[in-house]
Parts: C-alpha cells; sequence; structure tokens
C-alpha cells in the first residue's frame, strides 16, 4: 500500500534519492530542504504527490511548524526521515566555534527536534516510523572528525533512549549507518584551515587521500535507498541499519575493542560496589 513520508534534507544525497524512488513507486512525499527550488523538476512530474517545504534545520521552531503543517495538510504520515546533515572535517583545534555550534545546531539539535516535534502527531494517530541517518561514524571514529562524530554519537544515544519511551505508542525508530557511500557528502564536507603542525599526523594523512581523490568510497546509496524503504515493512523496527562492507568492517572492530577493553577491567570495575 501506498505510504506517506516526511524527509529532511531532500535536495540532494540520500534525501532527494529516497524521494526520487518514493515518487515513482506511488507514495507521498512531504520534502524540506533549504533550496526547495532544487526539487522544482520533481514537482513538474509528482505535483499530486510532492509536498515541499522550505526548512532550516537550526531553527527550531520552523521545525516544529513545518512537521506540524505537514501533518494538518496531509492528514496521516507514516515515515519520518530525519536525514538532513553535514560532514566537518579539521582536528579539533584547528575548528572554529561558529562551524563547531552550527554542524552541532544542524546535524545534532536539529535531528533531536524533528524527532520531537513528529512524536505528538505519530501518538495521536497510533503509531508510526522514525528512519534517523546517522553513520558507522556514529559508532567508530575517524582522526579528523571529532565534532561530526560528536553529533552522530549524539544522536544515538538519543534514538537509543527515545525507542525505550515510544514503542508502546506504536512508534519504531530505525538507526541508518552508511559508510563511506557516492552521494555527495565529500563534495559538502566542510574542512577547517589546515595548521601545519597536524601535516604528518593521520588527520594530515587523511586530508591528503581526499585531496587525492584516494579515499575509498564503494558504497552504493541506490541500493541503501531501497533498504531504507523495506525496512519500514519490518516489524518490529529494526534498530540499526549498517550499510557498506567498510561500515561493518569499521563498526565490528570497534566494537569487538570496546568488548575486550571492558573485559579486561571486569574485575576492577565489580570491586568498585559497596562491599555487602
Amino acid at each position: 500500500m501506498a505510504k506517506t513520508w516526511f524527509i529532511t534534507g531532500t535536495s540532494s544525497g540520500f534525501g532527494r534519492l529516497l524521494t526520487e524512488r518514493l515518487l515513482v513507486r506511488g507514495d507521498r512525499v512531504a520534502a524540506t530542504a533549504r533550496r526547495p527550488q532544487a526539487l522544482a523538476d520533481l514537482k513538474a512530474h509528482h505535483s499530486d504527490h510532492l509536498w515541499i517545504a522550505s526548512l532550516q534545520m537550526t531553527d527550531s521552531d520552523a521545525i516544529k511548524a513545518t512537521i506540524g503543517k505537514a501533518f494538518d495538510d496531509l492528514g496521516h504520515i507514516d515515515v519520518i526521515v530525519s536525514n538532513a546533515g553535514y560532514g566537518l572535517f579539521g582536528a579539533a583545534e584547528e575548528l572554529d566555534d561558529n562551524q563547531i555550534r552550527d554542524l552541532i545546531d544542524t546535524n545534532l539539535v536539529g535531528s533531536i527536534q524533528v524527532i520531537r516535534a513528529a512524536l505528538p502527531h505519530l501518538r495521536k494517530q497510533h503509531g508510526g516510523r522514525i528512519l534517523q541517518v546517522s553513520s558507522e561514524g556514529g559508532q567508530m571514529a575517524y582522526p579528523g572528525f571529532s565534532l561530526y562524530h560528536a553529533t552522530k554519537w549524539g544522536i544515538e544515544g538519543f534514538v537509543e533512549s527515545v525507542r525505550q519511551e515510544v514503542a508502546s505508542f506504536g512508534i519504531g525508530l530505525t538507526l541508518v549507518e552508511p559508510g563511506p557511500t557516492q552521494t555527495n557528502f565529500g563534495a559538502s564536507l566542510i574542512s577547517s584551515q589546515s595548521e601545519e603542525i597536524y601535516a604528518n599526523t593521520p588527520v594530515g594523512d587523511l586530508r591528503k587521500a581526499f585531496a587525492e581523490g584516494s579515499f575509498d568510497v564503494k558504497g552504493d546509496p541506490h541500493k541503501m535507498v531501497e533498504a531504507m524503504i523495506a525496512s519500514v515493512e519490518q516489524n518490529p523496527a529494526p534498530r540499526r541499519l549498517t550499510f557498506g562492507a567498510a561500515a561493518y568492517a569499521s563498526i565490528r572492530s570497534a566494537l569487538q575493542g570496546r568488548l575486550t577493553e571492558l573485559e579486561n577491567q571486569k574485575d576492577a570495575a565489580l570491586a568498585m560496589d559497596i562491599d555487602p
């Protein structure tokens, strides 16, 4: 059966591909973007199924109002896709305060506010599904992406908690964790001013790989979009969708490393409780 979706960040990347695919299959889409004119071609061909709104993810009041209007206009929304976000590269001390604040306000606070604004409407209609686009970087970390990882690890913790809060209302939440994927993520990546002191460090090595185009990107975004769509038919909602061989390998390595470290300190941890 046709569904109705609300998707943020639809001018490019996963948001754009997801919107295109859903419209082709006959679903309705409420699409938001900072530049809604980027969707003009889709509106011309799918005017009856495409609802468009301009939305700046750093404006919490606008997020709440836009989601409210989408529910008012469309009546019932089956799936919320919190997708909008971007990357910021640079050693932690290279980044300036404005870059840090804008990234956190967009990727973390903005995503939190999308979910918070949708929940009352989903409760009222007795259920729905939320897909939060995270990253392999929500469970592991590359050098030079410290603030990006802070937003992704942060939203993953938020979703883990909210999932437990709203399960009894029939609302399911899924974290989507793609690895390096052939979208325009790299083109929209914001970089700090580099400092010479970091030239011969892992940050410098990664910066050089980006500049030379040698950073390996094999993820197929079309396959990932299809898997995201298919996931909303699963019941219960999958907690996570890991996309790509690189993501699988990096997340597995990170989890195994943390588990090993935890086991190595088991005796010390258990000894910290109050003596009986």
